[in-house]
């Protein structure tokens, strides 16, 4: 999996950019929040997202972790794809839709294209206990701990067959009660203690 791409803007749109990185160019999708974010810049960093589907290999850039938490975060929720979410960061940025989710506003997750009732009611319930509860993009993680052993230790204990949710959880708690300096076996371990 893809991490970030950094390079030169070989072309850029609002809805996607291509950056060459050392003679490759890499077709990203982006929202409308990375976009005003980078529309100035010659050379950017994008943090990457692989979707892929039956006809296609696609990749989402995001102009910082936290837009990609979101973005990864809305995934989750039952009947939302990669493109409804990315449609939702570029008309809420993630504080903005992390606030509305938190406070259960249906209306203003309804105001973005394409987002019915249903879809707005669903990523309520499925993400609202989850920011009331300061879940934080990896970024923002207690301690130090840098986001790849987080999300390594997460993927192993999805591999392992534990469900996500509490897999997540147990991973939170490890961290919170590990040394800054632990790597992904020491954090599997605390939080296989958890589960």
């Amino acid at each position: 999996m893809y991490d970030y791409f950094q390079g030169n803007i070989a072309s850029l749109s609002p809805t996607q950019i291509t950056i060459d990185c050392h003679g490759v160019g890499y077709l990203l999708q982006i929202s409308l929040y990375t976009f005003a974010a980078i529309k100035e810049k010659k050379q950017v960093q994008l943090f990457a997202h692989q979707a892929i589907r039956e006809d296609a290999h696609i990749l989402f850039g995001f102009v910082d972790e936290d837009e990609r938490f979101m973005f990864r975060e809305l995934l989750n929720v039952s009947g939302v794809g990669a493109g409804t979410a990315r449609i939702i960061l570029s008309s809420l940025n993630p504080s903005e839709l992390r606030n509305v989710i938190a406070a259960g506003d249906i209306s203003t997750l309804q105001r973005v294209k394409g987002i019915g009732a249903k879809t707005a009611q669903r990523i309520v319930v499925d993400l609202q206990d989850r920011m009331k509860k300061g879940a934080t993009s990896p970024t923002t993680l207690p301690g130090g701990l840098h986001n790849t052993a987080r999300e390594e230790a997460l993927s192993a204990l999805l591999t392992l067959g534990f469900a996500r949710a509490n897999a997540d959880k147990a991973i939170q708690q490890a961290i919170k009660n590990s040394n800054p300096d632990s790597n992904v076996e020491d954090l599997l371990k605390v939080a296989l203690s958890y589960l």
